[in-house]
């Protein structure tokens, strides 16, 4: 990382560590190449997320509250292209948002979920850009899988007769699984170790470990092609 960058990172993560509130919040965003809002105003700030169901059971204390609007607020400025900058600001966060982060995470643009507490990443995840986790039921990720463009992470849902009536069910996606571009996972769905799920596939049952599913609904069509390799041999290395 250039010297500039790891000056304004390792500036951004003191204010960040020494607790945020108003003001500091705005003096990030000033960090960042954004302009602060009015104290008043973040002083004020409620989020979309805390208007959802489980928001009671699962609170956003202001520290959290300012970390996700700054994970929000970034993709909306232009240092948000530089990758240098972009992937360790990100991971600095989500470091201090998820329920669990492990090393290595790798966030492009757009990347947005819910409930952070709801969240656990494992090593080297890879999230590319427009990946959406509702997390109100819990969302796993394991070490080195990857969700690629525009995939969708479903946990609830809502009865036909009563909107208000929701159930909730898990989505864990295995170490070393690929979720490829477009494809959706609808709540209580496990992919397995190794597994893969093709392109706008729409997943509703769980993925046996080392298959490839794919179609409306998802359907196993093959094994996947690992020619023997299963874990750090699948070389699962997202950027160079």
């Amino acid at each position: 990382m250039p010297a500039f960058y790891e000056d304004l990172l390792e500036r951004a993560r003191a204010l960040i560590d020494g607790g945020l509130d108003a003001r500091t919040t705005g003096r990030v965003l000033e960090l960042l190449g954004g302009a602060a809002p009015p104290v008043e105003a973040l002083e004020e700030l409620r989020l979309y997320n805390e208007t959802l169901p489980r928001a009671e059971e699962y609170p956003f204390t202001p520290q959290t509250r300012f970390l996700h609007f700054l994970w929000d607020a970034f993709d909306k400025l232009p240092r948000c292209l530089s990758v240098n900058f972009s992937i360790p600001f990100r991971r600095l966060l989500a470091e201090r948002l998820f329920a669990r982060c492990g090393p290595g995470l790798i966030c492009e643009e757009n990347v947005r979920f819910n409930f952070a507490a709801l969240l656990r990443v494992g090593e080297s995840v890879f999230f590319n850009r427009n990946v959406f986790l509702d997390t109100k039921g819990g969302v796993e990720i394991g070490d080195f899988a990857a969700l690629a463009e525009d995939v969708r992470v479903f946990t609830h849902g809502h009865s036909e007769a009563a909107h208000l009536e929701r159930s909730y069910a898990p989505v864990r996606i295995g170490n070393y699984a690929k979720v490829y571009s477009g494809a959706v996972i609808l709540p209580g769905v496990t992919v397995g170790d190794e597994a893969i799920v093709a392109s706008h596939a729409l997943v509703s049952h769980d993925v046996p470990p080392g298959m490839v599913v794919a179609g409306i609904p998802a359907k196993v069509v093959r094994e996947r092609r690992s020619e023997g390799r299963h874990g750090t041999d699948l070389e699962h290395i997202w950027l160079y």
